[in-house]
Formats: structure tokens, C-alpha cells, sequence
């Protein structure tokens, strides 16, 4: 099971931390990735680790998000910095049971496992 938290209500500029705990699960098992999903929108990509270690992230917020994994707490984390009001959206976490190690997947439809959302909303 995988759980994210740390949503809230920020101002543009601002940062936020979102944190994803696996239960039942070790996150250095599988590639994990964050995702979003805005309001009207389609769920797209954010970023993801894979099993080695290595990070991607997509155009859109790179540069501001930096995706790590504490292994000794079993969390994935989501540093989001420089906060812009298109960040607005419910960010999920998921787990790749099926990647290569050094691989890192951004379809969704492609990772197994969800948690529950977490919403972020920017505010201008």
C-alpha cells in the first residue's frame, strides 16, 4: 500500500514536500514515480526513480521538483520548489514492479501500483 501526504494550500514561489510510505512494500523494489492529475486535465508524468537510483523528470517542472528515496524509511519524497499556480493539481505516487533496474518508465498505465492522492493547490 502506498500512502501520499503533504498537500496543501501554498503561494506561488513557495515549496512544498510531499512524502509517498510504502506499506507491505520496499520502495527500493520497484521504480517509483510521482504523477498529477489537474482539474479538467489528464493524469500526466512528474518524475520517477528508478530501482538504481537514477531520476527523470519531465520538462514541465524540472529544474523545480526533485524526486529521492530514504530506503531506512521505506518513503519516496517530492521536493517541489518555485511553486506556479499550473502546479495546481491531486499528485499520486506509483510503484513499477516490471522495469529494469536503471529504467524509468512515465506511462502511467505502465506502473502497478497507486496510492490515494494528495492535493496541491497554488495560489497566486
Amino acid at each position: 500500500q502506498l500512502q501520499a501526504c503533504g498537500g496543501g494550500l501554498v503561494q506561488a514561489g513557495g515549496s512544498l514536500r510531499l512524502s509517498c510510505a510504502a506499506s507491505g512494500r520496499t520502495v527500493s523494489d520497484y521504480a517509483m514515480g510521482w504523477f498529477r492529475q489537474a482539474p479538467g486535465k489528464e493524469r500526466e508524468f512528474v518524475t520517477a526513480i528508478s530501482r538504481g537510483g537514477g531520476t527523470y523528470a519531465a520538462d514541465s517542472v524540472k529544474g523545480r521538483f526533485t524526486i529521492s528515496r530514504d530506503n531506512a524509511k521505506n518513503t519516496v519524497f517530492l521536493q517541489m520548489n518555485r511553486l506556479k499556480r499550473e502546479d495546481t493539481a491531486v499528485y499520486y505516487c506509483a510503484a513499477d514492479a516490471t522495469t529494469e533496474y536503471y529504467n524509468i518508465r512515465t506511462m502511467g498505465a505502465e506502473y502497478d501500483y497507486w496510492g490515494r492522492g494528495t492535493l496541491v493547490t497554488v495560489s497566486s
